[in-house]
């Protein structure tokens, strides 16, 4: 026999917490945007430490450059 706990997903805010089923639509819609919001600002993390590292390449290779004039 095997057992077929399923349990739904919920969602936690604070020190409540409520299966996702039950939202409204509203606050499901929310829900949704804010998983959005939350990969676009990885996605942006991500590019800003590729600008940092391309920022520090420039740099040193400007004061590489500085370092042959003298």
């Amino acid at each position: 026999m095997t057992d077929t706990n399923t349990t739904s997903p919920t969602l936690t805010i604070g020190d409540k917490t409520h299966p996702i089923d039950s939202l409204s639509e509203l606050a499901k819609a929310q829900l949704a945007n804010l998983q959005i919001v939350d990969t676009e600002i990885q996605r942006l993390q991500q590019q800003l430490g590729i600008a940092q590292v391309a920022r520090e390449t420039f740099l040193t290779t400007l004061q590489t450059e500085f370092a042959k004039l003298g």
